[in-house]
């Protein structure tokens, strides 16, 4: 209790006023991993239960029986993360000990979170999905994709807003007022300048391949995805296209103090998100697509792993960029970040 009210004094509010909005925001993220934990521990455990026959999730056993015991951790870290951001000993914890794992589920989840109501919307005026795999048999049925990816839209949102309202309790300080008000020692120095403009180099690739291959081209695909696309699949290279771009255009306002009138809150928030969509995405197309091999047409090819490796990078350069930012602006102001 007396850890309760310290908190609640340096973030200059009641318990009353604090504590019950988090509580019921923890339960929804605790619950919301229900149904995808569930299905996940029932095929783990042999149960078929949305695998209809002739998946290929039935010929590599084991192979998915790893997998599924990889995502189930994951996302029973939504869980932990739901109760760190939510109990008094989580604001003692290292900062990286949270942002980190925080920064991958933002990249994980904020695809879906944008993507999956937008390929429903598509699909509701006439677009094409695709629920099969290279063989023409059904992959999973329907109504697992709108269990599992509602889970994670429910889950993101909780997430965010604890993580919000646990960043400006403890961090608010560092991103108050407006980009003007930063000092040069803050913002744009040359190391910032130099990181900025090597992502927005190192961009191009990845950006014009998710270009080409939402408009249509079928350049750098390997004949597995040229065969399954989809309206879903356009989408997912729209937006893959937007999130560079983002990260790009937040990197560069933090580097050369772009947007002098915002607060200096918008371009960390497009870093944060865009980057991590940007960098942990990049990085599970190439882990899912390494993991499937069978033949030379579901490698990937040269061009797809120069997308991967190229957003990976970008990602984590704008993430640097604001984590510069914040360190030099807890120096400034005489108190740790950690």
């Amino acid at each position: 209790m007396t850890q309760t009210v310290a908190v609640s004094a340096r973030t200059g509010s009641s318990p009353t006023t604090t504590d019950r909005p988090r509580r019921m925001l923890r339960a929804v993220a605790v619950v919301s991993c229900l149904p995808y934990l569930s299905l996940k521990v029932a095929w783990i455990a042999g149960s078929r239960l949305g695998i209809p026959d002739g998946s290929v999730l039935l010929e590599h056993r084991t192979a998915v029986a790893v997998a599924n015991g990889v995502t189930v951790l994951m996302d029973a870290c939504v869980i932990v993360l739901a109760l760190v951001l939510t109990r008094p000993w989580g604001r003692r914890l290292p900062a990286w000990l949270l942002t980190v794992p925080m920064w991958v589920a933002t990249g994980l989840l904020t695809p879906i979170m944008t993507g999956f109501p937008v390929q429903l919307l598509v699909t509701a005026f006439g677009g094409s999905v695709d629920a099969t795999d290279d063989k023409g048999e059904p992959f999973l049925h329907t109504w697992v994709f709108g269990v599992v990816y509602g889970g994670f839209i429910v889950q993101g949102l909780a997430l965010g807003t604890l993580f919000a309202l646990y960043s400006q309790g403890r961090w608010g300080r560092l991103w108050q007022g407006r980009v003007w008000d930063q000092s040069r020692a803050v913002l744009g120095t040359r190391a910032q300048r130099t990181a900025a403009v090597a992502a927005a180099v190192l961009a191009v690739p990845p950006l014009t391949a998710h270009l080409l291959w939402a408009c249509g081209s079928t350049t750098g695909l390997n004949d597995d995805l040229i065969a399954d696309r989809s309206s879903d699949f356009h989408v997912v290279e729209a937006q893959s296209a937007l999130f560079v771009a983002v990260a790009v255009a937040a990197g560069l306002m933090l580097a050369f103090r772009g947007g002098r009138a915002l607060p200096v809150r918008v371009p960390l928030v497009l870093a944060w998100i865009a980057s991590a969509a940007v960098a942990c995405w990049s990085g599970w197309q190439a882990v899912a697509s390494l993991v499937v091999t069978e033949s030379a047409a579901e490698r990937p090819t040269p061009l797809m792993n120069l997308a991967y490796a190229g957003g990976m990078i970008v990602g984590i350069l704008v993430a640097g960029l604001a984590v510069r930012f914040l360190v030099a602006r807890s120096a400034a102001t005489g108190r740790p970040t950690a």
